[in-house]
């Protein structure tokens, strides 16, 4: 059992959490009883897994076992060590360190007509992490993240997504990555911008689309304002005059989703 605080090991962990440590090591955390199990079932390959008896809650003990049994070291520690080392204010008493998977964009599924979405310029990990929940909410083929301003294995970004990062295809790539990456696959891209003319529920959202959307700060930069991006505004009746990025991507997708229902009602 980890009793020490000081053990180098429990350092690293806490070190993990700096991305320059993440992006030296290619490690990340993944802490909580939903987020492990996520990434078990997605056959994310834990390196360790750290647990702390006293501090198991319901549904833990059967990660812990799962784990095992999947001959993944299983370190025990003690309460302290533990709670030094999660990000947590109340842990749950597991969290596992992982090699980060590849995020290309060559990575994502061939599909014909499917829903994707592309997040760029995001800063806030806790919209990354929303969005995250969205995009497994409705179904999309996959998410892109262009242009980043946070990495996908912030943990902030993992508590946020609930899990979902392991279950939604996820790729990482700058702006003309992506650009190329869309016309290649012939994505009609549906860029949110509060100026443009055409209300999203207006506008055709079936089909092979992308949803696309921007920081609140900056908002999408000029490359996503060529014709072949088609711009929608989500009305306003308020002083606001845009709403937060993951909430804007969510009402657009779900939108695009009520779409592809009315003409393919088949259950899902």
């Amino acid at each position: 059992m980890l009793t020490s605080v000081r053990n180098p090991r429990v350092k690293d962990v806490i070190k993990l959490r700096n991305r320059r440590h993440r992006d030296r090591e290619r490690r990340f955390v993944v802490e909580g009883t939903r987020e492990l199990s996520c990434a078990q079932e997605s056959g994310l390959a834990l390196a360790t897994l750290y647990y702390c008896e006293e501090l198991l809650a319901d549904g833990a003990r059967k990660v812990v076992d799962g784990v095992a049994a999947m001959a993944v070291e299983c370190q025990p520690t003690s309460r302290p060590v533990f709670e030094k080392m999660s990000y947590r204010h109340t842990p749950d008493g597991v969290l596992g360190v992982a090699p980060m998977p590849d995020l290309e964009l060559e990575r994502l599924p061939e599909t014909d007509d499917a829903l994707w979405l592309v997040a760029v310029g995001i800063e806030k990990p806790g919209n990354l992490g929303a969005m995250l929940r969205t995009a497994d909410a409705v179904g999309v083929a996959g998410m892109v993240v262009a242009d980043p301003m946070t990495d996908m294995f912030n943990p902030n970004v993992v508590r946020a997504s609930m899990g979902t990062l392991f279950n939604v295809p996820v790729a990482v790539a700058n702006g003309k990555e992506v650009h190329d990456w869309l016309e290649r696959r012939r994505i009609r891209s549906i860029v949110g911008r509060p100026d443009a003319a055409v209300e999203y529920h207006r506008a055709e959202l079936r089909g092979a689309v992308a949803i696309t959307v921007g920081s609140e700060h900056s908002g999408l930069d000029a490359r996503w304002s060529s014709p072949r991006h088609e711009a929608v505004r989500i009305p306003m009746a308020g002083r606001a005059d845009s709403l937060n990025a993951a909430m804007a991507a969510a009402v657009l997708l779900f939108e695009a989703c009520r779409q592809r229902r009315e003409f393919d009602p088949t259950p899902r």
